[in-house]
């Protein structure tokens, strides 16, 4: 445990912190900027006199749970809460439901990428952020925001294109919902997914018993699209961690007809 620089970071934070943003009342009274230690305490559920220890570098280390409280009190990002449990000498347990926002970072790099399909998914396999390409080679269903790769893949749901690998691509799915059930149990979303695919198809039944273990990465895929004709494509993913998210980049050999035949889709999407 890093007691100095874990003080360090609670005493920056809660300076950081504006009284108003909070609820809290402001007044001429208040000597040093941000809030005042038994405010955080308080919001955190923590004793007056537990917390100034801390940020005195006094306090013994400090629980997941106490460390979850500070992590709203002081109103931290997902990275700076990881910071906090490291600091602590704690791993840092992932939060209580899959993030569903994407970072404005991420969706900026999307579209940059004229050339390229892109999109990005939370740790249930929904369809968080994508590029116009992406939604002209997938189907315009996913421009709606509320696309799920799982209930597409097992349940039919969605404008479908015919690919190879489908049964692959199932067991990777299975493997990463098996992860978010285990993460993340208290998610409503993810619970109603689940029965819905259980309720619903006989394969995700049959595939979730096996408990496989997949990871995507590089892997080459055929796809038949409506007006591009058959695409041989490629499929990399890159990870969001703090996020727990993927983002998913589909593009063509150089040179190749499939490269082509994305150009020209590419060409023909509505200008934004």
């Amino acid at each position: 445990m890093a007691r100095e620089e874990l003080a360090r970071f609670l005493r920056g934070r809660r300076a950081d912190l504006q009284p108003h943003a909070l609820g809290l009342p402001t007044d001429a009274r208040r000597r040093t900027p941000g809030l005042r230690r038994e405010e955080v305490a308080e919001l955190a559920q923590l004793s007056v006199d537990y917390y100034t220890r801390l940020e005195q570098a006094r306090g013994p280390r400090p629980s997941p749970r106490i460390l979850d409280g500070l992590a709203r009190a002081l109103r931290l990002t997902p990275a700076e809460r990881s910071h906090l449990f490291r600091l602590a000498g704690t791993p840092a347990p992932p939060g209580t439901s899959a993030q569903r926002r994407v970072r404005p970072h991420v969706a900026d790099m999307l579209r940059r990428l004229p050339e390229t399909a892109a999109l990005v998914t939370d740790a249930t396999y929904g369809v968080v952020a994508w590029n116009p390409l992406a939604q002209a080679l997938f189907g315009n269903d996913l421009g709606r925001g509320t696309t799920n790769l799982a209930r597409r893949r097992f349940l039919g749901r969605g404008h479908g294109v015919e690919s190879s690998g489908a049964e692959e691509f199932g067991h990777i799915v299975v493997a990463r919902l098996r992860r978010a059930a285990d993460r993340y149990p208290q998610d409503a979303h993810l619970a109603t997914l689940l029965a819905e695919l259980r309720s619903g198809s006989e394969e995700f039944r049959q595939v979730w018993e096996t408990r496989p273990i997949h990871a995507p990465g590089h892997r080459t895929k055929t796809l038949a699209h409506p007006a591009a004709g058959t695409l041989r494509l490629n499929c990399d993913v890159l990870f969001v961690p703090e996020d727990d998210q993927e983002v998913v980049l589909v593009t063509a050999d150089p040179g190749s007809p499939s490269a082509r035949a994305l150009r020209g889709l590419a060409r023909h999407l509505p200008v934004r």
